[in-house]
C-alpha cells in the first residue's frame, strides 16, 4: 500500500451516494468560492484551528488555543493568531498560479474525517487536489496532501511558506536539513514573540514525499523578508502523469513548552517519519471514535447537514485531557477576543456533556484551575467565595473591556460554572473528581452568592445591581435569571455536601429559600424589579424553564412564554431562538418548535459554507455558542434527553413532521442510544 492507501480505503468505505456533497449527510460544499463573500470553514483538533482560504492551497488564519496577548484589541487581551505554516504557492512553467487562473475550484469538508478537500484546474496545464487536516491525534500538528495531475508536459515548482502575521515581533527564520542514511528531513521553521513578548511561537515544516515517485527532489530554501521564507522544489512532469506529495507541519507556543522552538522541530520530526499512512489512519481513528457519539436525522437531509456541522464545530474546538475552554467563536478566528464567557457552560457544555464527557471535563478544569482568580475576584469587590470573571483568558482575572459594564455586574456566570459542574457529576456520578474538583468550586460559588445577597427580610434576600441574561436591562435588581441560578447554585452546592457526607453550610439553605423570583399580577414571571415590558436581546426568564428546569410546571411555563416570546428582538443571538425552540417541544407545539428551531441558524448561515454568524445577517462566524443552543433544541427538546439526579433521563418527545425518526447516539459514560419515532 502506497502513502495513500489508508485515504483511499476511508474515502472508498463511504457509498456512491455519500460521494456526492450534496446526497451525503457527512459533507458541507462550498458553492460559488467568492473571496467577496468568503467566509471560511475551520478544520481544527480543539488546539490547532486553520481557517479556510478563498486562495487556492492556503489558509486565512491558524488560531491556537489557550494563547493570549494584548494587541490589535486595546487594554484587553485577544487570543493569537500564529504563524501561517501550512500556506503554499504553486509555479507552473515559471508563473505563479493565483485565484485568478484556476477553474471549477471547489472546497468539499468531509465532516467524518475532518478533511478539507480543494480541487481546481489550470487550464490546459494541470489539475490540483488539496487535502487539509489538523491533526486529531497530535494536538500541535496538521498535514497537507496534494495530488497535481499534468495536462501537458509541464515543470511544476510547489513552495511551502511560513508567513507570520503582522502582530508578531522578533521574527527569527531558520532552515535545516537532518540527513539519515535512509531519509534526508529537511526543517523550515520560524519562531517570534508576541506583541507584548510574554509568549514565544514557532512553527515547523517539511515536505514528505512519496516513495514510489523514486528520489526525492533537491529543495531550495529562499528567505524573502523578516516575516516569510519559504521550501521549494522542482520537477517535471509529462501529460497524463500525477505527482502526490504531504506537508506535515506543527505549531505551539511557550504557553504549551518551555521551549517551543525544539518542540514543534521534534514534533514535525516525528510526523516525517511516521509517515502519511500512519498519520491519516489514527487521525481517521480518533474522529471515528469521536462520532460513535452521533446525531442522526432521517428524512431530511439539509437539517441532519446543519446539526452534524454544529456538531463537527464542538468537537472540533474542544478536546479531552487538556484545561482550555471554549469561546462563542471557538478556533474560527478572533471574535470576542477568544475569551470564555457563560457561552460555555450554559450552551456548549451540554451537548458535550451529553455526548462528550470527557471534552466537557476539560472545559471545566479550565474553570476549576482559575478558581482562585475568582476568589481574588470576589475579595475585590467585598463579597466572599469565587467571583467568576463576565470574560476570562489566560489567568482567570476579568478581562471585559472597561466600557462594557458586563464586567462588573454579569454575576449570574458564577451560578452558571456551578451549574455545569454539578450536572458533570449528574452525568459521570464520579465522585473522586466531586471530592476534588466539583465540591471545591461549589462550595466556593454558594458562599459568593451567601455574601452577595441583601438580607430584607423573609423573602427578600435581594440581589441588586446587576445584568442579567438579557444584556439590554443593566443595572436592574432582582433579575429572574440570575436570582434563579444563585438558588440553583446553592442547593447544588447543598447537594454535593450531602452526596460527600459532608455537612453542608446551613447558611446556603437559608439563602436560596429566601432570594425572590418576582411575578407580575397576572403570575407571570418578572424579569427584574423595573422590567415593563419593552424588546428583550433573549430569552431571560424563559430560560428558568430550559435548561434550568427551575419551573417545571407547564402552566407558568407556557404563560412566561407567551409573554416572552413578542418581545424577542429579531436581531438578538442565535441561541435565544432554540431555547424558545425547545419549550415549544416540550409543551407539544411541534410546528412552532421546528419553525424556531430553523429560526436558530438558517438565517445566520454565510456563504460558502454556510457557517452560522451570531445573528441574522451577520459576519462573525463560527458563533459556536448557537451551535450549542441549537443541539440543545434538538436533543433536549425534540429528542427529550434531561440532565437529571438519575443521569442522562428521557421524558416527553416530539417528532417534527420533517423528520422520519431521530437518533441521538453515545450518550452519557454508558454510550447509550435514544430514539425518536
Amino acid at each position: 500500500m502506497n502513502s495513500y492507501g489508508y485515504l483511499f480505503l476511508v474515502l472508498a468505505s463511504y457509498s456512491l451516494t455519500a460521494q456526492i456533497p450534496s446526497k451525503s449527510g457527512w459533507h458541507i460544499e462550498a458553492q460559488e468560492i467568492d473571496p467577496s463573500t468568503y467566509f471560511g470553514v475551520t478544520v481544527a483538533n480543539g488546539m490547532v484551528g486553520l481557517v479556510s482560504s478563498p486562495e487556492p492551497m492556503k489558509v486565512r488564519d491558524v488560531v491556537l488555543n489557550g494563547v493570549y496577548d494584548y494587541y490589535q484589541r486595546g487594554r484587553v487581551s485577544n487570543i493569537l493568531k500564529g504563524f501561517n505554516h501550512i500556506n503554499m504557492n504553486l509555479d507552473i512553467d515559471g508563473r505563479r498560479i493565483g485565484r485568478h487562473d484556476i477553474t471549477e475550484y471547489r472546497q468539499v469538508l468531509d465532516m467524518r474525517n475532518a478533511i478539507l478537500t480543494s480541487t481546481f484546474r489550470i487550464e490546459g496545464k494541470a489539475e490540483v487536489k488539496h487535502r487539509m487536516m489538523s491533526l486529531r491525534h497530535l494536538p500541535y500538528s496538521s498535514l497537507v496532501l496534494v495530488e497535481i495531475t499534468a495536462k501537458d508536459n509541464i515543470a511544476i515548482t510547489p513552495s511551502s511558506l511560513i508567513e507570520a502575521p503582522s502582530h508578531l515581533i522578533n521574527i527569527r527564520n531558520f532552515y535545516s536539513e537532518i540527513d539519515r542514511p535512509h531519509v534526508k528531513i529537511p526543517l523550515l521553521t520560524s519562531v517570534a514573540d508576541s506583541p507584548s513578548g510574554k509568549v514565544q511561537l514557532a512553527a515547523s515544516s517539511s515536505f514528505i514525499f512519496e516513495e514510489e515517485h523514486g528520489q526525492e527532489p533537491d529543495i531550495i530554501h529562499e528567505d524573502w523578508d523578516y516575516n516569510m521564507h519559504l521550501a521549494k522544489f522542482t520537477i517535471t512532469l509529462k501529460k497524463g502523469q500525477t505527482y502526490s506529495f504531504g506537508l506535515v507541519a506543527s505549531t505551539c507556543s511557550s504557553e504549551h513548552y518551555k521551549d517551543p522552538h525544539n518542540e514543534a522541530e521534534r514534533l514535525t520530526i516525528f510526523c516525517r517519519l511516521e509517515g502519511i499512512d500512519r498519520l491519516i489512519k489514527f487521525h481517521q481513528q480518533r474522529w471515528e471514535k469521536l462520532w460513535k457519539s452521533d446525531i442522526i436525522i432521517d428524512g431530511n437531509l439539509e437539517d441532519q447537514k446543519a446539526v452534524r456541522f454544529a456538531l463537527y464545530h464542538l468537537y472540533s474546538f474542544a478536546r479531552a485531557g487538556t484545561a482550555y475552554s471554549l469561546s462563542p467563536m471557538g478556533l474560527s478566528g478572533l471574535g470576542y477576543n477568544g475569551h470564555v464567557f457563560w457561552d460555555t457552560e450554559l450552551w456548549m457544555f451540554p451537548p458535550l456533556a451529553m455526548l462528550q464527557p470527557e471534552i466537557a471535563r476539560s472545559l471545566l478544569e479550565y474553570r476549576f484551575q482559575r478558581l482562585e482568580a475568582a476568589r481574588n475576584n470576589a475579595f475585590s469587590h467585598g463579597y466572599q467565595g469565587a467571583m467568576f470573571p463576565w470574560e476570562s483568558s489566560d489567568d482567570g482575572t476579568e478581562d471585559t473591556p472597561v466600557w462594557a459594564l458586563t464586567g462588573p455586574f454579569q454575576h449570574h456566570i458564577s451560578g452558571d460554572i456551578g451549574w455545569a459542574f454539578w450536572k458533570y457529576y449528574q452525568i459521570t456520578g464520579d465522585k473522586s473528581w466531586l471530592t476534588e474538583r466539583g465540591y471545591p468550586l461549589l462550595k466556593e460559588v454558594a458562599n459568593f452568592w451567601s455574601s452577595r445577597v441583601e438580607r430584607n427580610g423573609p423573602g427578600q434576600y435581594d440581589i441588586n445591581n446587576v445584568i442579567g441574561a438579557n444584556e439590554w436591562e443593566e443595572n436592574i435588581d432582582n433579575n429572574a435569571f440570575t436570582n434563579a441560578m444563585a438558588i440553583i447554585s446553592l442547593q447544588y452546592a447543598i447537594q454535593a455536601a450531602k452526596e460527600l457526607g459532608l455537612t453542608p453550610n446551613p447558611d446556603w439553605e437559608i439563602v436560596a429559600s429566601n432570594i425572590p423570583i418576582l411575578k407580575f399580577p397576572d403570575g407571570t414571571t418578572r424579569e427584574n424589579a423595573t422590567y415593563e415590558g419593552v424588546m428583550i436581546k433573549q430569552a431571560d426568564v424563559n430560560l428558568l424553564s430550559f435548561p434550568l428546569d427551575f419551573i417545571q410546571d407547564k402552566e407558568q411555563l407556557r404563560k412566561d412564554l407567551d409573554y416572552y416570546e413578542p418581545r424577542m428582538s429579531p436581531e438578538g443571538p442565535a441561541m435565544g431562538f432554540s431555547v424558545l425552540s425547545a419549550l415549544h417541544a416540550r409543551l407539544g407545539d411541534t410546528d412552532k418548535a421546528y419553525s424556531l428551531f430553523r429560526k436558530s441558524f438558517k438565517p445566520n448561515e454565510v456563504p460558502p459554507f454556510g457557517v452560522i454568524a451570531e445573528t441574522a445577517g451577520g459576519t462573525n462566524p463560527y458563533f459556536a455558542t448557537g451551535a450549542g443552543g441549537m443541539l440543545q433544541a434538538v436533543i433536549s427538546g425534540f429528542g427529550g434527553l434531561s440532565i437529571t439526579d438519575q443521569g442522562i433521563t428521557q421524558k416527553e418527545f416530539v417528532l417534527p413532521r420533517q423528520w422520519k425518526s431521530l437518533t441521538i447516539k453515545g450518550v452519557g459514560i454508558e454510550k447509550k442510544d435514544f430514539q425518536v419515532k
